[in-house]
């Protein structure tokens, strides 16, 4: 039985090669097919998992709650030079002081600023923060320190990566000054690089925590104030927020959805608009998985119809052999050969060509990540703005099925494809076959 099988495979091996160009261009179609399921559902899974990754840093157990500029102040007219909007101080105590199963609240406070040294300026975002949240965001500390209890109300600074090489390009930051708005601030610490965050929802903005810089709530409060006026178009224009985010963690996971349907109980009471947002990660995170699946199957089915356009293609090949090979087939039935050996020798033939371009395009496949790095690399050198900044931050990821199941389609594909000829080639009349010219 397997010396059979050994001596049907070297017939059709013996076949293909007699025509080395044409197996090849056959066989191109299913190593594209195959390729291409492989290295989409790869993009697909670094894309999700970068998501993931994203969600998760906000924490399992964390409850987000935002400031939103509301519909109405949208639509309010241009007489209206101050909005006011958004959390307030107040809203922060009542979520601490009613909600005995938290662990944490943690309000923050944000806005557009411009920090400057002699000559040097940043456009940063000035985050008035707590000691919490360094270990919230997973910021980690290049120089200097973080901020303590002991800086409340004083002018100390924290600056981001990128903010420090702005304003300090070839010296050490700590213990400079910087101009925040009209005062000094005093540099006690400098952040590592971190990755930005992309948007997620419709919510949370992208962050670029690098180009941050981090100073006291208090002193937020009482140095800058609320009310922020810009000039636009001749005119000055305010925004007046207290808090621009307090993230609350619960003590276990399970308390999460409640606790989010209760703090938007507690602040409907308190706000006439809905100028706040609650959001939770852990809901975000199984949306993010549910759109991974459908994301997933629309690749599948995307890349099955390259597997099938690669199948029609051999399918003529093959048809074009049987014509080729018509004599040969009515000395083959002359000397005894069954319609189930030509049936076996052709669908043999048609199978060799599926797995030999459904192989190469596995091995082509499996090495997406190095070859997406190294276009990557080459793309960066010659104008890293060319892509957009999240090619830079996903890496694909091979997902073990979709390997399994492009090789499975491609052999599939190989049978569904290889039969009509096979049969048409085993029905064939003996005589008539052996008069072909």
């Amino acid at each position: 039985m397997i010396h059979s099988l050994l001596r049907v495979v070297r017939l059709g091996l013996k076949s293909l090669l007699l025509h080395k160009l044409r197996a090849g261009l056959a066989a191109l179609g299913i190593f594209i097919g195959t390729t291409t399921v492989i290295w989409l559902v790869a993009m697909g899974e670094g894309v999700s998992y970068r998501a993931q990754q994203q969600i998760l840093e906000l924490g399992a157990k964390n409850i987000i709650v935002v400031s939103k500029m509301p519909s109405s102040q949208n639509e309010a007219d241009a007489s209206n030079r101050v909005k006011t909007y958004g959390l307030l101080r107040a809203d922060y105590r009542r979520i601490v002081e009613n909600l005995p199963n938290i662990r944490r609240a943690i309000p923050m406070r944000q806005l557009k600023f411009e920090l400057r040294r002699a000559n040097r300026t940043a456009d940063t975002n000035l985050v008035g923060c707590t000691e919490e949240y360094l270990q919230l965001n997973r910021l980690a500390i290049a120089r200097g320190r973080w901020l303590t209890m002991r800086d409340r109300g004083h002018k100390v600074v924290v600056l981001g990566s990128e903010t420090a090489r702005r304003l300090f390009p070839y010296q050490n930051p700590i213990g400079q000054t910087v101009w925040v708005g009209a005062e000094f601030y005093r540099v006690v610490g400098q952040t590592k690089p971190r990755m930005s965050s992309a948007a997620i929802g419709g919510t949370l903005q992208s962050r670029d925590y690098n180009g941050d810089a981090y100073i006291p709530l208090q002193t937020l409060r009482r140095r800058v104030g609320d009310l922020v006026m810009k000039r636009v178009g001749g005119e000055f224009h305010g925004e007046k927020v207290e808090l621009s985010q307090i993230t609350v963690e619960v003590n276990s996971i399970e308390d999460v959805d409640e606790t989010a349907e209760i703090i938007h109980h507690l602040l409907e009471k308190y706000h006439t608009q809905e100028d706040y947002e609650v959001i939770v990660p852990k809901e975000l995170l199984r949306q993010a998985e549910r759109t991974r699946a459908m994301f997933n199957v629309l690749l599948v089915i995307i890349a099955g119809i390259s597997l099938l356009v690669g199948g029609i293609g051999i399918m003529n090949i093959m048809l074009a052999t049987v014509t080729e090979r018509t004599r040969e087939i009515g000395i083959r039935r002359a000397l005894g050969a069954t319609r189930t050996d030509i049936i076996q020798q052709f669908l043999t033939e048609t199978l060799l060509l599926t797995a030999g371009g459904g192989l190469l395009g596995v091995a082509f496949g499996v090495a997406v990540k190095p070859v997406f790095q190294m276009a990557r690399w080459m793309v960066n050198r010659i104008d890293p703005d060319i892509l957009p900044p999240i090619v830079y931050d996903v890496d694909p990821r091979v997902a073990p099925w979709s390997v399994l199941l492009s090789l499975a389609i491609s052999l599939g594909v190989g049978i569904l494809f290889g039969v009509y000829p096979a049969r048409k080639a085993a029905y064939l009349d003996p005589i008539e076959a052996l008069r072909h010219e």
